[in-house]
């Protein structure tokens, strides 16, 4: 099985994250900075690069003022 980082999955699931932070009014300087993380952490992320584990998405979700279960289960819905 591939690494998920490779998959058509992964990438539509960090452009629904990328859309989420543009739907926030958020650049990406404004995220990390809400992460206590630098920007190019959010960049890896939305280019593909680094994968987010459970506590970073939840922390992500937190940031752009989303509850993390709701926020994955819109991604889930859209998905089916």
């Amino acid at each position: 099985m591939p690494s998920s980082i490779f998959t058509q999955r992964h990438q539509e699931f960090i452009g629904f994250i990328a859309s989420a932070r543009k739907a926030a009014g958020l650049t990406q300087v404004e995220l990390a900075a809400r992460l206590g993380r630098p920007q190019s952490f959010v960049s890896k992320v939305e280019r593909g690069e680094r994968r987010l584990d459970v506590i970073e998405f939840c922390l992500v979700a937190e940031a752009l003022g989303h509850d993390p279960a709701k926020l994955l289960q819109k991604f889930i819905d859209l998905r089916c």
